[in-house]
């Protein structure tokens, strides 16, 4: 997979993980976007180096698309830990 795909895939899982995980974030909308395409990066790295599946060059393939999804969620649960709430 590119570059570019695996930003459009981090968006997209940033957006998900929002919606998995609702509630107001520290950093709002664009934080929550930045930690959905690094979350896809950091999900990819976890699922080939640890669970022994690396992800696969095709877009839509189920495991791909749960490692990113899975990534958002961790850095986006990590983030809210480290920053808390901070808007009221």
């Amino acid at each position: 997979m590119s570059f570019v795909a695996w930003i459009v895939l981090g968006l997209v899982a940033g957006a998900l993980a929002k919606l998995l995980l609702p509630g107001r974030d520290p950093g709002g909308l664009v934080v929550t976007t930045l930690i959905g395409v690094a979350g896809s990066f950091v999900g990819g790295w976890i699922s080939a180096k640890f669970l022994d599946r690396p992800v696969t060059a095709q877009f839509f393939d189920l495991a791909t698309w749960g490692a990113a999804i899975g990534g958002a969620l961790v850095l986006l649960i990590l983030y809210r830990l480290v920053f808390g709430n901070s808007r009221n």
